[in-house]
């Protein structure tokens, strides 16, 4: 099911495979790649992840998650895993991604504008998501065509 992602790299950064993750039907999981993304210099500048499919928790929550750590970002380092991240994607067949994030996350939309999403609207999380959990109440829900 998983695939090689040495591939995962340009002329900046490089997104280098932790882990990964099966999938588990019963929490609506679907699998998952988990990776570290370092600049050209080596230095690891923060994280991002793929779930491969679609669900009820992906629409939600998103094909995608970045973080980047704070002293690296402005440089779009986000953008530019998020579109590594797509070949991967279009690799098991995805046709589309979605990636979430919370409406006053300013940065975290600019990057799924730059990164060429498009933005479905604003939708507040049933009462038993998981991110719910966390204090999350609504997010941003953008498409990607690949």
């Amino acid at each position: 099911m998983f695939l090689d992602t040495s591939f995962l790299k340009n002329d900046e950064i490089s997104l280098v495979l932790e882990r990964t993750a099966d999938a588990n039907e019963k929490r609506g999981w679907v699998p998952a790649y988990h990776f570290a993304i370092f600049n050209k210099y080596g230095v690891k500048i923060g994280t991002c992840d793929l779930r491969v499919g679609h669900n009820e928790n992906t629409y939600f929550g998103g094909n995608i998650g970045y973080s980047v750590d704070k002293e690296f970002r402005g440089n779009h380092y986000a953008k530019k895993a998020c579109l590594l991240l797509f070949e991967l994607a279009k690799k098991h067949g995805l046709k589309y991604l979605i990636i979430t994030c919370n409406p006053k996350n300013h940065a975290s939309r600019k990057t799924c504008e730059y990164a060429g999403g498009k933005l479905i609207g604003n939708v507040v999380l049933p009462e038993d998501n998981d991110m719910r959990k966390n204090g999350e109440t609504e997010v941003c829900i953008y498409r990607f065509e690949l």
